[in-house]
């Protein structure tokens, strides 16, 4: 039967009604919209679909893969494009101020540390200094993936978390550039900022600087204890030796000292030292770990033991001699380089010296036992400012070997007593008179050529005579224009016409005074200036000059002898051989070279004139020496300095002793010093001298001087008496006394500074004092002679 359209209509919306019965059966029950989805509209999609709808229980909060992935990108991409963003945006600082400080470290002769000056106790070394192996100590301990990573090690990090977290070795979670950018660019706090600039600069510092550039700007900015920046240091104050000298082992114990310096600085306690040791094996362990040491190696080090480290020394100390030490090879510097002095104080220089330390330590012992034996400053107000200073050359280099500058810079005396100009040098000057004579001659007639002249060449000995000049003319009284000068000795004794060696030997003044006149002032300062004396320290043309009223420095006394002593060849003194700044050494510190200052002959008869005063005149005392010496005493006026100068062929020393005034007073008599009523230079300088040499040459061999030139008689002063076939030898043989020279016999008073101390020919007993004080106004008196303050620095050698 066919059906109408209303039926048919009808029957489709049946069918449809029952498909979607049937669908909604096999989906399962009928969810219920959230009231969301009801108030919205309906089949809206969420931009986060969490917690995840149509999704029941754990499963609601469970992430799709999808999501872990987003998040993950997202994660990684933001942290790359943070770091990225901070990489661009972070440079590389200025170095610290801090980690730029550097100290001066001066050496002794034998290469061992002198003495550290500076604010931080650092001397930067290039690497090519620190010896491969002990390169590797550092690196097989902190950081042996350095030549390859990028600057940080993420497994590092990890790695040291884990062993502090298991209890075991303590480990750096940094690399070498990590600890090399915090040292240097950065500080020493323990922050998330600074930790994550210190891995941004380590991730773009490779971009300018190589790693050996790193690896030594890290071993010289560690801290390594002891006081110790920097690894030269840390090898000086843990084992006194130049990083250069380092073994393995040793450098693997420095190496254990920069992750716990406070704990390795006292290795020598027996907690410590546990822990030290055990970290010493750690890195010689590593190194075989690494392949930088071998294991029949490593057990060589083990059975050797661990490498204790010396004691702690004040390396920074300037007490003592050390700050006049210092000082004088500073000004050495200064003077003969282009080194500033602003370029000093900034540091970073090593500075190697002449000076030796044990007879640097033997003179000031010398002067010790001096002042102990003789000077009581307490109960005798007469010892109070008393200064000694002293130099000792050694004449073949004039390298300035020892020196005696006061009391110590810690004591409150800061002049060096050995390089200050102000000290008259009385009669020590006259081997200079003689020298210009002998080289010269005397013009002994107005008008006529100079006459050749010999240490047999006789003068007028006797006191107050009148003195003439080349034109024979007598010189005026400095005081009083109508008076005559005359000069003095320092007793009245009539010694009548004598040779000028025994002049020389008994310190007669008025021949000398009267040879200068006739040799002339400019050959005499001419032969000083070349024997090695400066001209600012020579004193003006006046009659005193010739007895010594110059004030040369004690190095500069002692550097003009040496000149004898090597047969007229002088040596400029110098104080320093080399200096090094960053690895590179300086050009500037050669050994200067000698040049001939004077004939052989004459240096040689000088020499042998000296060996006379130690062996029959004022220098009597230093013949306790035992071996050649030749030396002379001087004292000057009112007793306000005396010296002693003498040398042997292998050294050369000068003493000097005077007293200060108060403030800027000059010099003081030094009547009393002592319980002295005259204080001469045979006395307490020859004692200070004499304890000197003989401990600074003990060991070394008896040297004779070469022999000395006959040379006649030579002419003689205009009034001398005839030679008779009495007259003693022109020449003489040096004399070599044997290292067991008896002292002189007690029958007979040997001569020395002191009034009445020496055999005459004359009944009287002369003084060889240098410069007698006279009447008014003679040789100090307009014009004269000056006093000198003892303060004033003199140009440095």
């Amino acid at each position: 039967m066919r059906m109408t359209r209303a039926e048919m209509r009808r029957a489709a919306q049946t069918a449809k009604r029952r498909s979607s019965r049937g669908k909604s059966a096999r989906r399962g029950p009928r969810v219920r919209p959230a009231a969301s989805s009801r108030r919205g509209a309906p089949g809206k999609r969420r931009l986060i679909d969490f917690p995840r709808a149509g999704r029941r229980g754990v499963r609601r909060w469970l992430p799709s893969w999808k999501q872990l992935l987003t998040v993950f990108v997202l994660f990684f991409g933001g942290t790359a494009a943070a770091v990225g963003f901070a990489y661009a945006s972070v440079s590389i600082p200025s170095v610290n101020p801090s980690a730029q400080l550097q100290n001066n470290v001066y050496y002794w002769s034998d290469g061992s540390q002198m003495a550290s000056v500076g604010q931080v106790n650092r001397q930067n070394v290039s690497l090519s200094q620190v010896p491969s192996d002990v390169q590797w100590d550092f690196l097989a301990a902190e950081n042996a993936s350095f030549y390859t990573d990028p600057g940080v090690d993420p497994q590092g990090i990890l790695r040291a978390l884990y062993h502090m977290a298991d209890g075991g070795q303590v480990q750096s979670g940094s690399t070498i550039t990590q600890q090399f950018v915090k040292n240097a660019y950065l500080s020493q706090d323990q922050t998330l900022s600074r930790k994550f600039k210190e891995i941004m600069i380590s991730l773009k510092i490779g971009n300018s600087l190589s790693k050996q550039q790193i690896l030594q700007g890290y071993l010289n900015s560690n801290y390594y204890g002891r006081g110790a920046y920097g690894i030269e240091a840390a090898a000086q104050a843990y084992y006194h030796l130049p990083v250069e000298k380092l073994n393995v082992s040793q450098g693997a114990f420095l190496a254990a000292t920069v992750n716990e310096p406070s704990v390795m600085m006292n290795a020598d306690d027996p907690q410590a030292r546990a822990q030290a040791t055990a970290r010493w094996k750690y890195v010689l362990a590593r190194m075989v770990t690494i392949g930088k040491l071998s294991a029949t190696q490593e057990q060589t080090y083990l059975r050797k033991g661990f490498p204790v480290p010396k004691p702690m020394t004040a390396s920074g100390s300037t007490s003592g001699q050390l700050g006049y030490l210092v000082q004088t090879a500073e000004q050495y510097i200064e003077q003969h380089s282009s080194i500033t002095e602003q370029q000093l104080n900034q540091g970073g220089y090593q500075i190697y010296t002449t000076f030796d330390k044990h007879q640097v330590a033997e003179l000031s012992s010398s002067v010790a036992k001096m002042r102990k034996q003789h000077l009581d400053p307490k109960n005798r107000p007469a010892d109070r400012n008393v200064q000694v200073g002293a130099s000792s050359v050694d004449p073949a280099t004039g390298a300035i070997v020892a020196l005696y500058g006061g009391d110590g810079w810690n004591k409150g005396h800061y002049t060096d007593n050995a390089d200050s100009s102000g000290v008259p040098v009385g009669s020590t000057f006259k081997p200079f008179d003689l020298a210009a004579a002998l080289d010269h001659g005397a013009v002994l007639s107005p008008g006529q050529p100079p006459s050749p002249i010999t240490p047999q060449t006789m003068f007028d000995g006797d006191n107050g005579i009148e003195i003439k000049n080349q034109q024979g003319q007598y010189l005026p009284d400095g005081s009083d224009p109508t008076g005559l000068l005359h000069q003095q000795n320092d007793v009245p004794t009539k010694w009548g016409y004598i040779t000028l060696r025994k002049a020389m030997e008994q310190s007669v003044n008025t021949p000398y005074v009267q040879l200068g006149e006739y040799v002339g002032y400019d050959n005499v300062e001419n032969e000083a200036l070349a024997a090695g004396l400066l001209r600012s320290s020579l004193q003006y043309d006046t009659a005193g000059f010739y007895i010594g009223t110059s004030t040369p420095s004690a190095i500069r006394m002692a550097d003009a002898y040496g000149t004898f002593a090597d047969s007229g060849v002088h040596h400029e003194p110098y104080s320093v051989t080399k200096v090094v700044d960053g690895g590179r050494q300086l050009s500037g510190f050669t050994t200067p070279a000698g040049t001939r200052a004077m004939p052989a002959s004459t240096a040689d008869t000088i020499t042998n004139v000296l060996q006379d005063v130690v062996q029959h005149g004022t220098g009597t005392n230093a013949l306790a020496l035992g071996r050649p010496a030749a030396g002379k005493t001087g004292t000057t006026d009112d007793y306000k300095s005396a010296w002693f100068i003498g040398y042997t062929p292998q050294l050369s020393t000068a003493v000097t002793m005077f007293k200060e005034g108060s403030g800027n007073s000059g010099l003081k008599s030094m009547s009393g010093v002592g319980g002295y009523s005259k204080v001469f230079g045979a006395d307490m300088p020859t004692q200070v001298w004499l304890g000197y040499m003989s401990a600074a040459l003990q060991g070394q061999p008896v040297q004779p001087f070469p022999p000395s030139p006959s040379l006649g008689n030579g002419a003689d002063e205009n009034g001398a008496p005839s030679p008779t076939p009495s007259t003693p030898p022109t020449a003489r043989p040096s004399s070599t006394p044997s290292p067991s020279a008896p002292a002189p016999s007690p029958s007979i008073t040997p001569c020395s500074d002191i009034p009445g101390g020496c055999t005459s020919p004359t009944p009287a007993t002369p003084s060889p004092s240098a410069t007698s004080p006279g009447p008014p106004g003679g040789l100090f008196g307009p014009g004269g002679g000056k006093q000198g303050s003892g303060g004033a620095p003199s140009p440095h050698p």
